[in-house]
């Protein structure tokens, strides 16, 4: 009797059909976390860096933190929602004036910015904030970054092809340019957070990168003119920023580095800071980071800095992996707003760079900022969510 070969015999048959798993979202919990984290601390900063100045001009020690949480829950309950509402609505026409929300929210930073120059309340020298009664000081700029993101993607996806050519890009930018030159008038940090916006959009879209060079020429000379050939106030900033020690209004800036070496390695203690008593002026705005490293030390902002570095490999991973085009590139401009804000600002708190008004993203105080920038979280959230997979 022949033997059969072991390669002839034939295996048991298990599970000959395979079943299908089940579909489910991918939901970014990570994202979520860090954001509700990066929220908390910074309320927990606002109230170290503010209680002095509260109490002595308001009797309250918690009299920002109050205000700040308000917003700060607003904007979280926002989040949510936004996050569970599908993307792609944006772009689609609406049912009765047919018109698309994008184009909506265009139109409207468009006419928030007229506004703000005619009627807008001036602080500092600059019109930036629209007086709402009951509510307080609204920024149309921080909406105006929201529109940016949202229109600057849904262009470059509507056509991938055409920015493969300097004038896709140029098609581009003359569409969203009203925005940014409205912007740009009273605001120029904040004009070069929306232009970095779009540039990077566009860049991740085109295939070839070559005239992506030139742009960044004529940007850097575009900015530079302005400095130039601008008004005294930006010229001055320039003198500050070269002679930060005997300069007038180099004091701000000296202050905030006199913070960041005094706190060392291990910082003086969280709530220990002596810069904010009255040396760094309103250090729970813009200056905040500089009472970060007094307090906690360069570990201390270290671990902060790595928190955002977390962040935005969280928005890089839904980029990547988004359903389609329009929603990748959502995920890249908000990437792209919270790094060039956390670069300017750390930039500016130690010196690397002239003087300008921009927060650190969820930590510094301010409402406006902070709801827009968890709307954006939430739209981020969003596209998350349309992420499929199998268990």
């Amino acid at each position: 009797m022949s033997q059969r070969r072991p390669e002839q015999v034939a295996e048991p048959q298990q599970n000959s059909k395979r079943v299908p798993g089940r579909l489910r979202r991918a939901y970014d919990f990570s994202l979520l976390f860090l954001t509700f984290f990066l929220v908390c601390f910074g309320l927990i900063m606002i109230y170290s860096t503010s209680s002095y100045n509260a109490v002595k001009f308001y009797g309250d020690a918690t009299f920002f933190l109050r205000k700040q949480m308000i917003f700060a829950v607003f904007g979280m309950v926002v989040m949510v929602v936004v996050s569970k509402i599908d993307y792609r609505y944006i772009t689609h026409p609406l049912p009765v004036i047919k018109i698309r929300p994008v184009t909506v929210l265009y139109l409207l930073c468009l006419v928030l910015q007229v506004v703000v120059l005619f009627v807008g309340e001036e602080i500092k020298g600059a019109k930036r904030w629209i007086e709402i009664p009951g509510i307080g000081s609204f920024q149309p700029s921080e909406l105006t970054k929201i529109c940016i993101v949202l229109l600057t993607a849904y262009l470059a996806s509507r056509a991938p092809k055409a920015l493969n050519k300097f004038s896709g890009f140029v098609g581009v930018l003359l569409r969203v340019a009203p925005l940014i030159v409205l912007v740009v008038i009273e605001n120029l940090s904040t004009a070069i957070v929306l232009s970095g916006i779009v540039f990077v959009i566009c860049f991740v879209t085109s295939k070839k990168k070559g005239y992506f060079f030139v742009v960044i020429g004529l940007g850097i000379a575009a900015v530079a003119s302005v400095f130039l050939f601008g008004d005294a106030f930006r010229m001055e900033r320039i003198d500050a920023w070269l002679n930060v020690e005997t300069h007038p209004k180099g004091y701000q800036t000296l202050q905030g580095l006199y913070a960041i070496s005094s706190g060392g390695i291990l910082g003086k203690g969280l709530g220990n800071s002596v810069q904010k008593l009255g040396f760094i002026p309103e250090s729970h705005n813009d200056m905040i980071f500089s009472v970060i490293c007094e307090e906690l030390g360069l570990v201390g902002a270290i671990a902060i800095l790595l928190l955002f570095l977390l962040l935005l490999w969280r928005l890089f991973v839904i980029a990547v992996n988004a359903p389609d085009l329009y929603g990748s590139l959502i995920a890249v401009g908000v990437l792209t707003h919270i790094a060039v804000q956390v670069i300017i600002n750390v930039a500016v708190v130690t010196n690397t760079m002239p003087s300008t008004g921009i927060p650190l993203p969820f930590i510094s105080y301010g409402g406006s900022s902070l709801v827009a920038l968890l709307f954006e979280m939430g739209i981020a959230l969003g596209v998350s969510n349309q992420i499929e997979y199998r268990e």
